[in-house]
């Protein structure tokens, strides 16, 4: 049976670590309990280092974290894996799991020990988490991840990311314990057609190396891929081409690869050629190097949507080797991983799928932030998934707030919490203005309409207010508890905005990448409290009309905030608060302005401006 340590609910663990309302251990550990005391932090420490880990990233962590070793100190540290003799002491407690570590504070000592190189990392990581407080909680962890792979696929279309975002993400990941990132934006053309065939310049090859660097430096596993499907000659010529691109990438320090063959047609599609050129890397490429990770590959049909009735998926279950792992996006390209999808699509890859989380990308509506909580995959499919990945926004900053959740999601699953794990993602990247971040993010975080079908919630503490009072006004009365509270909200909307425009300099790259939505945001905010008041002044004709005036340059100036900025080719321009908040206001000025004319024998325009004037394609 589990044992939770309570950090935010706890008297004891507040005593004792000071900003504990303000804390979580990140992602939730498996197991851990602790002793109704604590430890100061140490000045010195004399360290003992087992031989596994004298050169790898961990001790390097630890080291910047902990400067003050010396041999004459009374505090003990001890760090190593199960096979050194610096913990051997406690190698009963070190989980029997890849990435595994246990975690032992006490008055006079630390002990990390990993179940390998990698478990000893996270476990220093979970240290560093704990040395933020005032005080050392007396705390044991037994900790390991539920599913094997967990991390990111940078595989949209869009404007990729940049390479000093991509060394952030590195080591955002290596602080939330996701083990793997997958290279493979679809707007890279040596990635896809027309370059696959050609090595990076020098300058882009240097990039590549230094993040390949920068993945070691956090355990994190650099995957590169290719997408040659979509002009590949099934032919010898091109066979060779794909290698020396992979030896290309192997000298620039790539050590895991993968292939995609996702969003095509025509020959590069045939499952059949597919494998054969799949094995041959495998056989000539991955395992004749020795040093390498399995291969990856990303199918034609990734989707239970696009299976049905064909051989493609049985011919890959068949055929292709067993170590070579099979992206698997769900029943749909995007939507829910459930225990239903994995009972179908497993049987037919025969090996567990390695899961593409198409959320929160956003290449098919890019005039929506996602950036609501993460929910509703089953949690309790981890001996059925291989792996589990997700694809994000092209704003990397942004996508952290999901990127958490999965972080946490992946680790524990049965004891993962959404809300809870949402609102410590919002705190990490905004911890002095957290409140309003979260302001923005709830009512941000819906796709809106697509042909892809994936919605998610948005406004989820105002839409009872909202449809109360939308219903009530319909029937000629006004419910007034509703009234305050969502012109509660729209004040808070409006603070949050402005706050957060002001605040550039506490986190300068979300700033940057949410700025043109919190224009927007502030414009609807607005918008809801001018209607509002359209709503309490019907019969005062001046009162009204300078609410009604207010509210239609609102509506003109949101339309020209969506037209001028994020113009991009598919479904360009800005949307903010569009799933609840829009919609009924929209409604509720529809309402109030009929409401009007009638009583004054007047015909101002009730219709709402749109968005846009026109339907954008």
């Amino acid at each position: 049976m589990k044992k939770f340590l309570l950090l935010a609910a706890s008297v004891c663990m507040i005593t004792a670590m000071g900003h504990a309302q303000n804390f979580r251990l990140q992602p939730t550990p498996q197991e851990y309990v602790f002793q109704k005391d604590s430890a100061s932090l140490p000045q010195t420490y004399q360290l003992h280092v087992g031989a596994s880990v004298k050169s790898q990233p961990a001790l390097s962590v630890l080291s910047e974290m902990l400067p003050g070793e010396t041999p004459q100190a009374s505090f003990q540290v001890y760090i190593g894996t199960r096979k050194d003799k610096e913990v051997k002491k406690f190698k009963k407690q070190i989980p029997e799991k890849a990435d595994g570590y246990f975690l032992k504070i006490a008055k006079d000592r630390i002990v990390i020990a990993g179940a390998d190189e990698r478990g000893v990392y996270y476990g220093v990581q979970t240290l560093a988490q704990l040395l933020t407080l005032d005080k050392l909680p007396l705390v044991e962890i037994t900790d390991y991840p539920d599913v094997p792979y967990r991390g990111v696929v940078e595989g949209f279309y869009g404007t990729p990311w940049s390479h000093e975002a991509r060394m952030d993400q590195l080591d955002f990941y290596g602080k939330n314990k996701m083990n793997v990132y997958i290279y493979g934006p679809k707007d890279d053309p040596y990635h896809r057609t027309p370059h696959w065939r050609k090595p990076y310049p020098t300058q882009e090859g240097e990039r590549i190396k230094q993040l390949v660097n920068k993945a070691k430096e956090n355990e994190v596993i650099f995957y590169w891929a290719i997408h040659p499907g979509g002009d590949i000659r099934w032919n010898e010529e091109d066979r060779s081409n794909l290698l020396r691109k992979f030896e290309s990438m192997y000298q620039l320090g790539v050590r895991g690869f993968a292939v995609f063959f996702d969003d095509i047609s025509g020959d590069g599609a045939q499952a059949e050629k597919q494998v054969e050129l799949l094995n041959y890397i495998d056989e000539h490429f991955v395992k004749a190097k020795q040093d390498v990770a399995p291969l990856i590959m990303c199918p034609t049909v990734y989707c239970g949507a696009w299976g049905q009735g064909t051989d493609y998926l049985p011919t890959l279950g068949e055929k292709l080797n067993k170590n070579i792992r099979v992206m698997w996006t769900g029943d749909k390209v995007c939507t829910n991983i459930t225990q239903s999808t994995l009972d179908y699509v497993n049987p037919l890859l025969k090996r567990k799928a390695f899961i593409w989380w198409n959320y929160p990308v956003s290449d098919y509506v890019t005039d929506h932030l996602l950036l609501g909580p993460v929910y509703g995959n089953d949690q309790h499919i981890k001996d059925d998934v291989s792996a589990f990945v997700s694809n994000p926004m092209e704003y990397a900053e942004a996508s952290k707030i999901a990127l958490y959740g999965v972080a946490d999601y992946t680790w524990n699953m049965s004891d993962y919490d959404s809300q809870s794990s949402w609102k410590y993602a919002i705190r990490q990247l905004m911890p002095l203005h957290a409140d309003y971040l979260e302001t923005f993010a709830a009512h941000n975080s819906d796709q809106g309409e697509s042909g892809l079908e994936f919605r998610r919630e948005e406004s989820v503490a105002l839409q009872e207010a909202l449809a109360g009072l939308l219903e009530s006004y319909r029937g000629l009365k006004k419910d007034s508890s509703a009234y305050w509270e969502v012109a509660k909200e729209c004040r808070r909307i409006v603070a949050a905005a402005n706050v957060l425009l002001a605040s550039e300099k506490e986190n300068p790259a979300l700033y940057k990448e949410i700025k043109s939505w919190l224009l927007q945001f502030k414009l609807v905010g607005e918008y809801g409290g001018e209607v509002l008041d359209m709503m309490g002044s019907e019969r005062m004709e001046k009162l009204f009309m300078r609410s009604y005036k207010q509210a239609r340059a609102l509506q003109t100036l949101m339309r020209e905030v969506n037209d001028t900025y994020n113009q991009s080719a598919s479904h360009p321009g800005i949307k903010s608060g569009s799933k609840h908040l829009r919609p009924t206001f929209d409604a509720l000025f529809e309402l109030a302005t009929v409401r009007y004319n009638e009583l004054h024998g007047t015909h101002l325009d009730a219709q709402p401006l749109p968005w846009e004037e026109t339907k954008k394609q």
